[in-house]
């Protein structure tokens, strides 16, 4: 572990979407991945019941004795917690299905929205002197992606490029906009980035074409391929950075980290 190291704190990004399948997880993975191939500490916080962010950056079953749910429910100290990955700079606060029961044990706490918040703001993570926090969420609108919207500063929107992609947007934006007013006043969009995206498909393009017209600059210039070497890379407990580092979808990834740290002036 490194030193304490006076300094900013990390930025928070809340990836979230309710809809499933959007490729999610796996741009929480390779963005985390890019981020340290930019030079940034990352730790990853995987709040989704099924783990496979987890899973993805190699973290086993039998090595998740103590998980995000101990964090969160039982306030175990974050030290107990995080774990290195096998990808240099990154870190991960792992998941099991522990976290199925989440909501419904927290749902009495008096603080049941902020247990995320302060957790992850205890001293103890000062010493790894992380520059991003990324929270892979579950995808629900649930009671945890709640408590990872008022700890973020910003939520990532994965948008698949497909025919009902932005029938679901609208509730994840109230969403959002109840938390600002209720809990997180600070809370931005940091952008929505389009997913499995194929410029050879009509649909396609005309999914991206009424994504930026709706929501404009909050749409990310980078968008994600549909690659196979990005659905290879999580049976191999990898990123597809490190899986196959040439690749479109590496490639895509890797564009994206830049264009998200950019946005903070922090490229290195």
């Amino acid at each position: 572990m490194s030193p304490i190291i006076d300094g900013p704190r990390p930025h928070i990004i809340a990836l979230a979407n309710q809809k499933g399948g959007v490729g999610k997880t796996t741009t929480a993975i390779n963005l985390a991945a890019g981020l340290a191939e930019l030079g940034f500490r990352v730790l990853l916080v995987d709040i989704d019941p099924q783990g496979n962010a987890s899973t993805g950056l190699g973290i086993s079953p039998q090595n998740r004795k103590l998980t995000s749910y101990d964090l969160i429910v039982d306030g175990v100290s974050p030290q107990d917690v995080v774990q290195m990955t096998s990808v240099d700079s990154v870190w991960i606060i792992p998941a099991n299905a522990d976290l199925s029961s989440a909501d419904l044990e927290i749902v009495s706490h008096e603080k049941r929205s902020f247990l995320l918040h302060d957790a992850l703001r205890q001293p103890e993570l000062d010493s790894y002197a992380f520059d991003y926090l990324l929270i892979d969420c579950p995808p629900s609108l649930s009671l945890l992606t709640i408590n990872a919207m008022v700890a973020a500063d910003s939520v990532l929107v994965p948008l698949q490029c497909e025919f009902f992609a932005l029938e679901g947007l609208s509730q994840l934006m109230l969403t959002i906009r109840d938390v600002r007013r209720s809990a997180n006043p600070a809370l931005r969009i940091e952008g929505i980035v389009l997913t499995m995206h194929d410029m050879r498909n009509k649909l396609t393009s005309q999914v991206e074409a009424d994504a930026r017209a709706t929501m404009g600059d909050v749409v990310m210039k980078t968008t994600i391929p549909r690659n196979v070497r990005v659905s290879e890379a999580p049976s191999h407990a990898l990123p597809v950075l490190s899986y196959d580092p040439a690749s479109k979808g590496a490639v895509a990834y890797r564009a994206l980290a830049k264009e998200l740290a950019s946005k903070r002036k922090t490229v290195r």
